[in-house]
């Protein structure tokens, strides 16, 4: 039975080529990371779970932290940002931050405490870290003020980028420093007190 199961095993590796084996290969090691953590992270458990061989890991990754990234950078990108469109600025920036919560607390607490390894590992930062696996926040804030504008909701003017990208850095220092989702009413008060007077947002009354 354990030589069948080996050569199954083989066999189906065999038929994993290129986007469909590497996909296998960064699932498992998302499931990993969210299992044990990155500290709890190695290139024999990824390829056991994969059901491949550590060769073929690092064929393509050629270090623990490279496959970390990878797999995180995967998994945002199977689960992208919804853009909002409820017709109104507020609402629009309520949901979405809302929208970015439950995607971080399904991915739990990995990036703010399981990470600590990599960080001294790779003498890098949180920030780093963001930039190489997600760089949509700010494109979506800017889609959403391109349609407050149209609507008339606020002023055609340049926006500074850090005003852009305000409410997204709060919403992620909030749960970083309660290590908790980020309440609605916390969201509501980032958008009406901080957010909504920087960009000078009035709302536009319908008819």
């Amino acid at each position: 039975m354990f030589l069948m199961d080996c050569g199954m095993t083989k066999k189906t590796t065999e038929r994993r080529r290129g986007e469909e084996l590497e996909s296998a290969l960064l699932k498992a090691a998302w499931d990993e990371l969210l299992e044990k953590g990155y500290g709890g992270l190695t290139m024999e458990a990824v390829a056991k779970r994969a059901g491949t061989s550590r060769p073929v890991l690092y064929r393509r990754w050629a270090s623990r932290p490279d496959l970390a990234v990878a797999a995180m950078r995967y998994h945002v990108e199977a689960n992208p940002i919804i853009v909002p469109d409820l017709g109104d600025l507020r609402d629009d920036v309520i949901a979405l931050l809302q929208h970015i919560v439950d995607r971080r607390s399904r991915m739990g607490s990995l990036i703010s405490v399981e990470l600590t390894d990599y960080f001294r590992e790779t003498n890098s930062s949180p920030a780093e870290l963001k930039r190489q696996i997600v760089s949509r926040d700010q494109h979506t804030m800017e889609i959403l003020l391109t349609r407050a504008t149209a609507r008339g909701e606020i002023e055609d003017q340049a926006i500074a980028p850090r005003i852009v990208s305000l409410p997204v850095d709060l919403l992620r220092q909030d749960m970083m420093m309660t290590m908790k989702p980020t309440s609605d009413a916390v969201i509501i008060d980032i958008v009406d007190t901080v957010f909504l007077p920087l960009v000078g947002y009035h709302a536009v009354k319908a008819g």
